[in-house]
């Protein structure tokens, strides 16, 4: 009997020491999920630009084609220059009208631009012995450069207005030394018509010997006289008479 009291006693106590382990146990932690990080960003879309200096030219004349660029790896210029480097520039000369165009690949896909150069033709060619200037606008040259000699009543010598006028003249016709020209003597309505050719002829050479000296080749020009066929005032006074006395130099027609 008292072996099974104190059986039950042991019994007791370790179910007491169980029951108070028991109370005493952590819980389980709950297992939280990983925290995740941002997503990467996707990769930018590559860009360009694509310039010609200057965007129109002249048949012959070269272009200039200037790139930059912006996230690619690869970059092919057409027509007909190929890969290239992210950024540079190059020389071409066309010969149509052409559009450029950059195509640009990288890993956030392609991406193009172009540049557009006009071809024009050139001018036309000057007429023969006429150098880089037309006929109209040397024309339009010649006769406001180039001045009349005046002379006295009844004379054929240079006064020293004409000197002067005759070596402006001069200049303007060696920096043109294509042009052929006439020189025409004048005179005013007084006397006979025999006479005012013969002096009008003597006006006209003595302009020509002056130029001649100057350094114009003489077979640039002729000579003639109109003595008092063409007057350029017609009043019947002095004012008028002296305008008449003069050497008029005139623009030969090309052809």
């Amino acid at each position: 009997m008292q072996k099974e009291t104190a059986l039950l006693r042991y019994a007791s106590v370790l179910a007491l020491i169980l029951m108070a382990g028991a109370c005493h146990k952590r819980p389980p932690v709950a297992q939280l999920p990983p925290i995740e990080g941002p997503a990467p960003a996707p990769p930018a879309a590559p860009t360009c630009t694509l310039a010609a200096e200057p965007a129109t030219v002249e048949l012959g004349k070269s272009v200039t084609l200037s790139w930059t660029s912006q996230n690619g790896t690869d970059f092919d210029l057409q027509p007909g220059l190929g890969k290239q480097q992210a950024q540079g520039s190059t020389s071409v000369t066309p010969q149509d009208s052409t559009t450029y165009t950059l195509a640009v690949t990288g890993p956030g896909g392609n991406g193009t631009c172009i540049a557009r150069v006009t071809v024009s033709a050139p001018p036309p060619a000057p007429p023969s012995g006429v150098k880089e200037e037309n006929l109209e606008s040397l024309e339009e040259q010649f006769k406001s450069q180039v001045k009349d000699a005046y002379f006295d009543y009844n004379t054929a010598d240079l006064r020293p207005d004409a000197q002067q006028a005759l070596t402006g003249d001069a200049a303007f016709l060696k920096a043109h030394p294509d042009l052929k020209f006439t020189i025409e003597g004048h005179c005013d309505a007084r006397g006979s018509e025999e006479y005012n050719l013969g002096l009008g002829d003597l006006r006209a050479t003595s302009a020509r010997n002056f130029l001649v000296n100057l350094g114009v080749s003489a077979e640039r020009m002729k000579a003639i006289t109109y003595g008092k066929d063409r007057p350029v005032c017609l009043e019947m006074e002095e004012s008028c008479w002296s305008k008449n006395r003069r050497a008029h130099l005139v623009l030969s027609k090309a052809g």
